[in-house]
């Protein structure tokens, strides 16, 4: 089962995911970078970085509200959210506001969700689909509520690539067995 990162719905519609059962993953509800970088990018990940596994300079980091090991952290303010480093500098910064629209843009009308347990066979991983969940009146009011309680992780995703930045998509992101929470109505199939 792999992402895509495409803004409009996978099925007509709808927004389709697929979730294994009894997995931890985490997976993206959104992407979004759209004027909110104070930093430039490139600055960043110099200043910040790591070596990525193809030895790349990069940044690759889920954050949280608490310091990581490069410094950076998530900070819910008044109207914005905002990538802090503990150095007081602000690096990406989104407009509350436009976060919650990106989400019901990506989430509307609904999403199926299809639950699958899956194993492996010589080297291939099969699945079997055992149920689906139509979730549909995404929720600003709860979306901003799992954002406070630190349940939609945001992921920095970017290396550098000798002159300017290569930016995969500023994820963010929540526990598979948490979209439901997300959604007014949520309907078995």
């Amino acid at each position: 089962m792999t992402e895509n990162n495409i803004a409009l719905p996978d099925l007509g519609e709808v927004e389709l995911k697929a979730h294994r059962i009894g997995s931890s993953s985490i997976i993206t509800l959104f992407t979004f970078n759209r004027k909110a970088w104070k930093m430039k990018p490139l600055e960043a990940i110099r200043k910040y970085g790591t070596k990525d596994k193809n030895g790349r300079p990069g940044l690759f980091v889920t954050l949280s509200f608490t310091p990581g090991n490069e410094g950076l952290f998530l900070k819910i303010e008044k109207d914005v959210v905002s990538v802090y480093h503990t150095s007081g500098e602000i690096l990406v910064q989104w407009k509350t506001e436009t976060l919650l629209q990106r989400f019901v843009q990506k989430m509307s009308p609904g999403l199926v969700v299809a639950y699958a347990k899956n194993e492996m066979r010589d080297g291939v991983e099969w699945f079997k689909y055992e149920r689906a969940q139509l979730l549909t009146e995404p929720s600003t009011e709860k979306f901003l509520a799992q954002l406070k309680a630190g349940n939609v992780l945001v992921d920095l995703r970017m290396h550098d690539t000798g002159t300017s930045a290569r930016n995969h998509g500023t994820g963010f992101r929540t526990r598979e067995d948490n979209l439901p929470t997300f959604f007014k109505t949520v309907k078995e199939l």
